[in-house]
């Protein structure tokens, strides 16, 4: 381990009940003093225990412009398929809070990609990662500062 950080996995199929594989979660979050949870790429719901837990302090980065192309089975190449599908001259990234619902947390920030006529998708998703990688970094630095504030589902940035 290169970098130091300590790691845990998790995996719901090795517990025989959900109740042990939510308890040993929450307690491995608690145990490590972890204060917000921070995903990207995590293809698995968040269980609604934890969202509740961790209520505005579970960030997800989506690669188009929320609420469009959102939503379970949105993801990863799916995406910018569909974008292309539907002629969008403009996607982008969106970073947002999770809550029970795939994609629908408030809207923390969001960046535009222009569409380009000859994209594909392979093209497209290389340019909105490209600004994912600029903009998560952003939002987490703002949240960091505690420039953040959310109340509902509207988010204030100071």
């Amino acid at each position: 381990m290169k970098s130091k950080i300590p790691g845990i996995v998790i995996s719901r199929g090795s517990f025989e009940s959900r109740e042990d594989f939510l308890d040993t979660m929450l307690s491995a979050l608690s145990n490590h003093g972890i204060e917000m949870i921070v995903l990207a790429g995590y293809m698995k719901k968040i269980p609604p225990e934890v969202v509740s837990q961790y209520s505005n302090r579970i960030l997800n980065i989506h690669p188009a412009l929320l609420p469009s192309f959102g939503g379970k089975g949105m993801f990863g190449h799916y995406v910018h398929e569909a974008v292309l599908e539907t002629g969008c001259k403009v996607t982008g990234v969106t970073v947002h809070i999770v809550d029970e619902v795939y994609d629908r947390g408030p809207i923390v920030a969001q960046s535009c990609v222009p569409v380009h006529d000859d994209d594909t998708a392979e093209t497209l998703a290389a340019r909105v990662l490209r600004t994912e990688h600029r903009l998560y970094p952003e939002v987490l630095q703002l949240f960091a500062e505690g420039r953040v504030q959310v109340e509902g589902r509207k988010v204030t940035i100071k």
